[in-house]
Order: structure tokens, then C-alpha cells, then sequence
């Protein structure tokens, strides 16, 4: 991205000529499910009208994807759902508002798991957003669309959402960079929802280094983004839970990645957080389930012109999301005193766990593998995969690593590891104290600078 930023800056490329080539990228890797709808009319109109312009911002000119349950006007928001296919919203969401002022031109809405509840990206009505890396694997969940499309250049940068690790999750499969901003940083609004407390946009792009400008402008946060000295960094490291099991090639990865950032100077210090291992179970769930019964099913039918959203669920093709979505529903299966219990397991496990981890080790952030294995295949591991001998369910799975701090309301970066030799992409995962974001991004910068150098 910062390259076809900077040719567009230097006029050595334009904004027409950026596009069509997406334009055409896109249209000849329609197998990999990256996109719902093109907008290729619109965008080159943009483009052109960016061509004669005067600059608009730090993102003029740039074609981005985003997640098909972020409002876009005039396009289709089908968050990934079949019944949802004749939405057309007249407003953007805010944060394609910001992005639009920024320059940015709006390529198209990208494949997602079926109304955001999944990790792998299969089994919805648009078909498998499948991975570049090898397209008999899945891209992940649910923002598997947006990975697909920046992994394979077919879109400089994009969005998607992050409940529990939509973002990081698809991102670290497909081996590009992705962040979750500390939750509430963003707007919100204008999105398919899922969780106040727990759903946010989070931006996508090859390398930590394209989320900077994006991140800067969804926020609107100014504060420089430097690369710390790696003396000066204190990560601390799990160990459990996080680690325990990990995929042969995951742990090949993670093992690589410890000694890079080892030999560096980067302090790394063992540490532990308490009953992390249910955090999902016993909260992230229940709250998740309640707060989706109380905004979803209205949306719902305020999006299909007043539909029982009741009568909605025999449209949903996949069959782990139609009995999700029985109890979102129904919302009697998480009452309101299971609610509370859960927002107090919340706070007591999670955010003071977190915040006196912080603070006993010091650390800037704490650093874990972004999922404990890579992509499944699509044909045999989408509702389970095998992880350390035993067939486990693909969504807990996937997002075991990422969950606590998306809970917990942590702003979350993944980082590509592409110096750990040949085999599926794997990343690296960096959880940092709330409304730390672009202190972490700059750690982010460390990290994938000496993993590069690493090789």
C-alpha cells in the first residue's frame, strides 16, 4: 500500500490506472470468493474524479475493500447473508465517512462468514472465501473476504469486523497484517451488529506498516508511529493456554519468532493470566448471545422491510449460524441475570487480570501466536479440526488465542511472519493496554521489521 501511495503522491501512477488493474485482478480470481458485489463503475468514476482533484487526504486515491456488514450507500450489506441481499443502505457507516474524506475509494463489499458468527469463512450463501496462500484452504472468519482480497492484491488495504478475532484471525491465516483498535476507538455505527461491548471495524493490509495511515484516519489519532528500540520493549509471553497446544507448523513459527525477537534485545517475560482457558465459555459468549438478541433481530427487519426475523432463520444456509441465531432469536437462552454474571466475570478475570499483568511484568504488550494452527481445508475442516490428535470445534478453535482480549476491550494487532520458511502463513499476535493503539502499532513495526530481517 505505501507504494501505491507514494506513486500516486509522485504522479508516477494514477488513480484510473491502480483501479482497473484491481478491477481486472478481481475479476479474473473470482474462484477465491473475495468480493459480494463490485462496485467497478462507481470506483472508476472515483478515480477519475480523484485524477483531477486536488488532494483529498493521506488516502487519496486508494481502492479499499470492506467487510460486507459495514454500510456503504447505495450498495448492497448483505453481511454475508442471503435474506439480507436486497439492503441497500443510503448512508455510509462513519468510518467509510472518514476513510471517504481521507481519499479513499470504496472498490467494493467483501465475503464474510454468514452475519459475522464464524472463524472460518465457509459455508455461507456467496461461497468460501478462500485462502491465496492455497486456495483449498479457507481465508478464516469473519472477515475472510477483506483477507482474501489484500493477500491476493486484489485491494491495497480493506476492512473488517472484530468481535473475537475476525480481524486477526482471517489476517494471520492469509499472512497479512491486521488490527483491532481498543474498543470504542472508532465509530461504530452503520454496522450489522453483534456486541456493544465487544464489536469493532478493524483496518487490514499487507504489512503493519500500511495499517498506520488508516488506523490514523478511522481514529482520528495524529500521534507519530516509530519503531522502538528493541532494548527498550518488554513483552510478556504466556505460558499456557495460549501456547498449549499449538500445530506442528505454528509452533515451527512461534519458536522462530521467540529467538528473532530474543537475539534482538526484546525482553521476554513468562507470564500467566488466570482462568483465561473458560473466559470465552463463561463470559465472551453469554455476553455476546445477549447483547446480539437485543440489536440483531431488529436490524434484521428493519433491513428486509419489517420481516419476523423468526421467519428469517430458514433462510440461513449455514447450519451452525441458523442455531447461533435461534438462540439470538429467541433470547431467552442468556437471561439477564447470566448477562451480569458474565459482565462481572469479565471485569474481575479479564480486565483486572490484564491490567495486573501489565503491571507485574511491565511489559508493552503481551505476545501469543494469533491462532493455535493454520487454515483448514474447506472440504474436510470447516465445523472441526484436528489440533494435537483431538477433533475440536472450528470456531472456539480458531479464535482461543485472540478471544480473552477482545473481551477484555484490548487493542490487538496480528503480524505476518514470513521469514519461518515454507508452509502455510502463520502469525504473531500483540495484545497491548487499552488506548495504546499507536504505541502498538510502532511495536507492531519492531516486531515485523526483525521477523523480516529474522529470515
Amino acid at each position: 500500500m505505501h507504494t501505491a501511495l507514494s506513486r500516486l503522491a509522485a504522479g508516477t501512477l494514477t488513480s484510473v490506472s491502480l483501479t482497473e488493474d484491481l478491477i481486472a485482478r478481481t475479476e479474473s480470481a473470482g474462484d477465491l470468493g473475495a468480493f459480494v458485489t463490485l462496485d467497478a463503475d462507481r470506483a472508476l468514476a472515483e478515480a477519475a474524479a480523484a485524477d483531477r482533484g486536488p488532494v483529498r487526504g493521506p488516502l487519496h486515491g486508494l481502492p479499499i475493500a470492506v467487510k460486507d456488514n459495514i454500510h456503504v450507500a447505495g450498495l448492497p450489506n448483505t453481511a454475508g447473508c442471503e435474506a439480507l441481499a436486497g439492503f441497500v443502505p443510503d448512508q455510509d457507516a462513519q468510518a467509510i465517512t472518514r476513510l471517504r474524506a481521507a481519499g479513499a475509494i470504496v472498490l467494493g463489499k467483501t465475503n464474510m462468514h454468514e452475519l459475522a458468527f464464524g472463524a472460518t469463512g465457509v459455508g455461507g450463501p456467496y461461497g468460501p472465501a478462500r485462502n491465496p496462500a492455497d486456495p483449498t484452504r479457507f481465508a478464516g472468519g469473519s472477515s475472510g473476504g477483506t483477507a482474501t482480497a489484500v493477500a491476493a492484491g486484489l485491494a491495497p488495504a480493506g476492512l473488517g469486523t472484530d468481535t473475537g478475532g475476525s480481524v486477526r484471525v482471517p489476517a494471520a491465516l492469509t499472512g497479512i497484517a491486521g488490527l483491532r483498535p481498543t474498543t470504542g476507538r472508532y465509530p461504530a455505527d452503520g454496522v450489522t451488529p453483534l456486541s456493544w461491548t465487544r464489536d469493532t471495524i478493524g483496518p487490514m493490509a499487507p504489512t503493519v506498516a500500511d495499517l498506520v495511515l488508516p488506523d490514523a484516519v478511522l481514529a482520528a489519532d495524529r500521534l507519530a508511529v516509530q519503531a522502538p528500540d528493541p532494548r527498550h520493549v518488554v513483552l510478556a509471553v504466556p505460558e499456557h493456554h495460549f501456547t498449549e497446544p499449538l500445530h506442528p507448523r505454528t509452533a515451527e513459527v512461534w519458536e522462530h519468532c521467540l529467538h528473532v525477537l530474543g537475539r534482538a534485545g526484546v525482553r521476554l517475560v513468562p507470564a500467566r493470566l488466570p482462568e483465561v482457558e473458560t473466559a470465552e465459555e463463561r463470559a465472551g459468549f453469554p455476553i455476546t448471545l445477549y447483547e446480539a438478541a437485543r440489536q440483531l433481530p431488529g436490524y434484521l427487519s428493519a433491513a428486509t422491510d419489517g420481516a419476523d426475523p423468526a421467519e428469517l432463520l430458514a433462510r440461513i444456509t449455514d447450519p451452525d449460524v441458523r442455531t447461533t441465531m435461534d438462540r439470538v432469536v429467541f433470547p431467552q437462552a442468556i437471561t439477564e441475570s447470566a448477562y451480569k454474571d458474565a459482565l462481572g466475570i469479565r471485569d474481575r478475570v479479564l480486565v483486572d487480570g490484564y491490567r495486573r499483568l501489565f503491571r507485574a511484568t511491565g511489559a508493552h504488550a503481551v505476545l501469543f501466536p494469533t491462532t493455535p494452527l493454520p487454515a483448514g481445508r474447506i472440504d474436510t475442516d470447516t465445523e472441526h479440526v484436528r489440533l494435537d490428535g483431538v477433533l475440536r470445534p472450528a470456531f472456539p478453535t480458531y479464535i482461543r488465542n485472540t478471544g480473552p482480549g477482545s473481551v477484555a476491550a484490548l487493542p490487538g494487532l496480528t503480524v505476518p511472519v514470513r521469514s519461518a520458511g515454507p508452509g502455510l502463513p502463520v502469525g504473531v499476535a500483540l495484545d497491548a493496554p487499552w488506548n495504546t493503539d499507536r504505541q502498538l502499532l510502532g511495536i507492531g513495526l519492531l516486531v515485523e521489521k526483525l521477523l523480516e530481517a529474522g529470515a
